[in-house]
């Protein structure tokens, strides 16, 4: 709404990195292709919504209309005296991308109302699903996952929250996000007491279990997609304390009761993953190498990531992509923090072309 920015580029084909934005940490020049082609490509990034401390973004296409989902508050946790968590849901829309409106602000007292995820549910409605934050001051006391629903965009239904299995639930659940596959919804419950169990609901309220995943270091966000053949692909952030911090990468055919696991050569932060075909992906998260900031990678189903891109990002917080195809560009959503104190939500419009370089060696696990 207020800034946009143009950034220009060079791709090095045959190459894993790639800069498109004026901020990024320097290519690596060891083992570098002696005469790299140079093709010239532009990112567009825009300042959609701000205003208060916006964070965690989706983005989804619904009715013809771009609706993105983010948590507003006064800060990354607590308000400004340091002490409640007061957090709210927020959903705009836009009809081009360019020009954005409130579309809802979903409200429920007690609850810190975290990391709202949109998905369209069998029936067409347009479905939230948040984590339900209770403190008692400064203390975590107690995870109630929420979801809201609309049929139209306009109107959202109050939250009400997730009816789980009560062989899973130990009061401290989180189901960050909800991905539907031949009209069941699937989505990865982990929370204070290091549950980390797969579920499965058909109406997005009543969650039954799976199974327990057997995945190690302190598993949380996980994004769920399924490929051609049915398999489900399961990418998690891990927060390992001493151990192992990077994703991992999980694969399994129906009914998803086993598994095979892949460490990731990339640390996660709120990851997103948009299916190229069934061998790769587009993969959104938060980089670490160098500060924080937020960059786009094409992974594999061995868990092998390389970097292709990094947004205009910075201030020590910030991305939680949302990401959706439109036409040739990859539209990716998230927050950042390097243009104030305040956390705003911004646009970046990618060509899919950049992704579409055949699987390099040149820069393959440089970074980790």
């Amino acid at each position: 709404m207020k800034t946009s920015l143009i950034l220009t580029g060079a791709m090095l084909l045959g190459m894993a990195s790639s800069v498109c934005s004026q901020n990024a940490a320097p290519l690596p020049t060891s083992a570098s292709p002696a005469t790299p082609a140079v093709t010239q490509f532009t990112v567009t990034t825009s300042r959609i919504w701000d205003g208060a401390y916006c964070a965690f973004t989706s983005l989804i296409q619904y009715r013809g209309r771009y609706y993105c989902a983010f948590r507003e508050a006064s800060s990354h946790l607590f308000d400004a005296d340091g002490h409640a968590a007061q957090g709210v849901s927020r959903i705009i829309v836009s009809d081009d991308g360019v020009s954005w409106r409130s579309a809802a602000l979903l409200v429920k007292d007690g609850l810190d109302l975290r990391d709202p995820k949109l998905s369209v549910t069998p029936d067409g409605r347009l479905m939230v699903v948040m984590g339900g934050s209770v403190y008692d001051g400064r203390r975590l006391v107690n995870m109630h996952p929420q979801v809201s629903f609309s049929s139209d965009g306009v109107r959202f239904s109050a939250p009400e929250p997730l009816v789980i299995d009560p062989q899973v639930c130990e009061d401290y659940e989180w189901v960050w996000r909800v991905t539907w596959h031949d009209g069941v919804g699937y989505g990865v419950s982990y929370g204070k007491l290091h549950n980390y169990v797969l579920l499965r609901t058909t109406d997005g309220v009543h969650y039954s279990l799976v199974t327990h995943l057997d995945v190690m270091h302190n598993p949380g966000e996980t994004t769920l997609r399924f490929l051609s053949d049915g398999r489900m692909l399961l990418i998690a952030r891990r927060e390992g304390g001493r151990g192992n911090q990077r994703g991992i990468l999980g694969l399994s055919e129906p009914p998803y009761t086993q598994w095979q696991w892949h460490d990731m050569n990339v640390p996660l932060g709120g990851p997103d993953v948009l299916l190229l075909n069934d061998s790769s992906y587009i993969l959104g998260t938060r980089s670490l190498y160098a500060s924080e900031k937020t960059m786009l990678l094409k992974g594999y189903l061995d868990g092998q990531c390389e970097e292709v891109c990094i947004l205009p990002s910075g201030g020590d917080d910030n991305s939680y992509p949302g990401m959706i195809v439109v036409g040739d560009e990859l539209w990716v959503t998230y927050y950042s923090r390097h243009e104030s104190d305040n956390a705003a939500i911004y646009l970046s419009r990618v060509p899919l072309s950049l992704f579409s370089t055949p699987r390099s060696s040149a820069y393959f696990n440089k970074y980790w």
